[in-house]
């Protein structure tokens, strides 16, 4: 079995939540849509705003800002929802949902246009690393931490 070389470039998504910028490969988004009326979870935190009823699922509904402790956007634009494929391989949970303000802009990108801008300071909780893109700051989310707490809450809830 040969291996196959890693791309030299990747499709891309940032996609804006207050006034950061989350960096995506383009296969992790499954759809934008309106903003619904989410259905309350018991003792969730700020930060899970509940759960969404998108194509047969409930589908947690997150607010990035309120998770990373970042500005929240301006009010006046149109509040969105990206859905993104779940990268933890859990049966119940194969969809979870990000507030955004504005759509997604795509982008290819290569190793070289994605410059790490981390100091050393601890991350905000859900931001797996900060980096500048082409003239974007952008923060890699921690998808996959995200989705444990995701797990383990809903799982209570239930």
């Amino acid at each position: 079995m040969s291996e196959q070389p890693l791309p030299r470039e990747i499709r891309c998504v940032l996609v804006p939540v207050g006034h950061l910028r989350l960096l995506l490969p383009n296969a992790t988004v499954a759809e934008v849509i309106t903003l619904p009326t989410p259905e309350t979870v018991e003792n969730a935190p700020e930060w899970l705003l509940g759960r969404i009823a998108w194509r047969g699922w409930r589908v947690p509904l997150v607010s990035f800002t309120k998770l990373a402790g970042a500005e929240e956007g301006d009010p006046s634009l149109a509040m969105r929802v990206a859905v993104l494929k779940a990268l933890g391989g859990n049966p119940k949970l194969p969809f979870v949902a990000v507030v955004t303000q504005g759509f997604p802009r795509l982008t290819t990108l290569n190793a070289e246009l994605i410059i790490p801008t981390h100091d050393g300071t601890e991350l905000p909780p859900g931001v797996k690393a900060q980096v500048l893109v082409r003239d974007d700051v952008a923060v890699i989310p921690d998808l996959e931490g995200i989705e444990e707490q995701l797990t383990e809450m809903l799982e209570l809830a239930s």
